[in-house]
């Protein structure tokens, strides 16, 4: 028997504070009511503060590692858990600071194995419909800037699962194959989504990601540093045609995996030169050697994605690093005003 849908759906956004999961809580609070689970690993409270007003959400700060009960909480009460249950659940629950990998490492491990566990039997529990924000690095790494072949879904990868940065890469690996086993043993509605490098709002400020730091550095008048050659390029794709995917794919009766991603392959120097540009800077654009993190990821073939539901990115490069540089641009100037005491 299907539980009772009482106004709106119930949905739990675990890792719903950072980057991508805050944007995608904006999104889903538009018509639901929204359980956003974190316990600021490598998120950002002001990433959510906006919406702790909303009577349709409820913030939980909750180590994943740990069971979730979502039915002994007083602040769901509201939320009729025990009648209605949750109908969905977006995964988002991993540490990625590139800057602060090294701390994390356990902390990623136990991410895409303990957790995702959890999860998996929240979603069992409730019968939700459970969608896997995995990664592009599950393929591995392009080794050849000049391979511009696009990868399907079908290549099984090339890993290294005992290299410095496996916990991550071999780990988001597991998370899948823990995701199809659940929905081959139990019949679970379980999707998985490969997200590429995806940039926009609320990116976090000094954190060794390139995309914010050429911004931070443009604003400073610094150096933008690229660490790799000039030839170094890779897929960027705007924050909200990934989150337009994901729901797209959470609301089907499709499992993926699904490549959700930017087909074009931009040299991170032309990149820069626009950020420059648009922050009227007079940065340079310097070169060092590259970072375990800023590595070349293959470019995805998105037909599937585009065949089963007619999904493309849609907004411009131009356009997406112009709401970035502004969103920045103000958290920049928060964080001034926040030093200074005023």
């Amino acid at each position: 028997m299907s539980p009772v849908i009482f106004d709106k759906k119930n949905i739990l956004v675990l890792g719903g504070a950072g980057f991508i999961g805050s944007n995608l809580c904006d999104e889903l609070i538009k018509d639901n009511k929204v359980i956003c689970v974190d316990n600021f690993c490598s998120s950002n409270v002001k990433n959510i503060e906006h919406l702790l007003s909303n009577r349709d959400f409820v913030f939980i700060n909750h180590d994943l590692t740990e069971e979730l009960d979502l039915e002994n909480m007083p602040e769901l009460n509201k939320f009729k858990i025990s009648f209605q249950g949750v109908q969905e659940i977006y995964n988002l629950a991993c540490p990625m600071s590139p800057r602060n990998f090294d701390q994390n490492k356990q902390k990623i491990v136990l991410s895409n194995s303990s957790v995702i566990k959890n999860a998996l039997n929240i979603a069992l529990k409730y019968k939700s419909s459970f969608l896997q924000f995995s990664s592009s690095v599950v393929y591995g790494l392009r080794e050849d800037s000049s391979d511009k072949s696009k990868v399907k879904e079908e290549f099984i990868g090339n890993v290294n699962f005992l290299s410095e940065r496996a916990c991550y890469d071999e780990g988001k690996r597991f998370a899948e194959t823990m995701v199809n086993t659940y929905r081959e043993v139990f019949g679970l509605d379980a999707k998985i989504i490969r997200l590429f490098r995806t940039y926009g709002p609320r990116m976090a400020l000094r954190d060794d990601q390139m995309l914010p730091d050429f911004v931070n550095n443009a604003l400073n008048g610094d150096d933008i540093v690229i660490f790799g050659d000039e030839s170094f390029s890779s897929s960027l794709c705007y924050v909200d045609d990934m989150i337009d995917a994901a729901i797209k794919v959470m609301r089907s009766d499709m499992s993926g995996p699904y490549n959700v991603g930017c087909e074009s392959d931009v040299k991170l120097y032309d990149v820069a030169k626009m950020i420059v540009d648009f922050t009227n800077s007079k940065s340079k654009i310097v070169f060092e050697p590259s970072k375990l993190f800023m590595s070349q990821l293959f470019i995805p073939d998105t037909y599937k994605i585009r065949n089963h539901f007619g999904w493309m990115p849609v907004v411009t490069l131009e356009n997406g690093l112009k709401k970035t540089i502004l969103d920045l641009q103000a958290n920049k100037q928060m964080r001034t005003i926040g030093l200074n005491g005023f």
